[in-house]
């Protein structure tokens, strides 16, 4: 039965934007996946984009990020790879029924998507994949996000008109860097001179999202004080040394103190924060969380 906006179980994010579509659905859509990140890009993408692509979708699959994506060949289908790599949840949401397989070597990643997560469709069950469909599917995908991620797109990419419905609905738009003389960079490279947030890591897209939001992000399964805190060496373990559990110390003088310029100490904080060894108070304020009672440092001297 199709899904409509006034059904309790509609996504969100989704339902907030003008004429939220009704939608079909393969597998299952949870509160949780209110939580979403999109990941676009070329669907001939270079070795480089594919990895950065899957490793970035995995990195935020992995703390609880929902991984939006449209099942296209390239970077679409290495994002979906890399959020079910990492046992987290993943939603393709495509220019065709929820019935047709397109393309079609991807019959069994969306088998798997559809059991870690859904496959959605505006489109009415037999529609084909015709091409003016893609653009309306666009729309949708970027109204499911809190932002779209652009790993690469070429100047007249169908991932540039994802990026722009993001901005034009109140979303964020991030970009990943890539090779000034590469084809499949010119897109995101552009996205960048325009203004689009520019993404290393998955601490990079963490950052930027609001607190409500960012404070939903959980530290991976295998990450944690017992593993020990960051090495003094790393820019987390630099940031680490400076804290106290009940000394506050504002960004600023973190960002002083640690010679990190602002978004590699804010990334850092983000880091130390999902790893439960620092914890942000109001008024951009940090204090080193504390474990069974004592705080703990890189030098292991509190």
């Amino acid at each position: 039965m199709p899904l409509t906006p006034d059904d309790a179980r509609y996504p969100a994010l989704l339902g907030a934007i003008a004429s939220p579509p009704i939608l079909h659905v393969r597998g299952e859509i949870v509160s949780a996946d209110a939580l979403a990140i999109a990941i676009v890009g070329s669907r001939r993408p270079s070795a480089y984009g594919l990895h950065v692509a899957e490793h970035l979708a995995f990195d935020l699959a992995a703390r609880g990020v929902t991984i939006i994506s449209g099942l296209a060949r390239g970077i679409d289908t290495a994002a979906h790879r890399g959020a079910l790599a990492a046992e987290g949840r993943t939603i393709a949401v495509l220019g065709c029924g929820i019935d047709v397989v397109y393309p079609p070597e991807n019959a069994r990643l969306m088998r798997q998507i559809e059991g870690q997560g859904a496959i959605l469709s505006q489109f009415a069950p037999g529609t084909p994949p015709l091409a003016y469909n893609f653009p309306t599917r666009n729309r949708t995908l970027a109204g499911l996000a809190l932002g779209v991620v652009v790993v690469e797109a070429g100047e007249r990419s169908g991932a540039l008109v994802t990026a722009g419905y993001a901005g034009d609905l109140g979303r964020e738009v991030f970009a990943i860097p890539g090779r000034i003389t590469a084809e499949e960079s010119r897109g995101t490279n552009a996205l960048l001179r325009d203004g689009a947030i520019l993404v290393r890591n998955w601490a990079d897209v963490v950052q930027e999202l609001p607190d409500m939001w960012r404070c939903a992000v959980r530290a991976p399964q295998r990450v944690g004080n017992e593993s020990g805190p960051p090495g003094i060496e790393s820019e987390e373990g630099r940031v680490l040394a400076l804290l106290r559990p009940d000394e506050p110390i504002h960004i600023e003088a973190l960002i002083t103190g640690a010679e990190l310029p602002p978004a590699r100490a804010a990334a850092a904080l983000v880091c130390l924060e999902l790893g439960g060894w620092a914890r942000q108070l109001e008024g951009q304020r940090w204090v080193a969380a504390t474990v069974h009672g004592q705080g703990r440092s890189p030098s292991g001297d509190r």
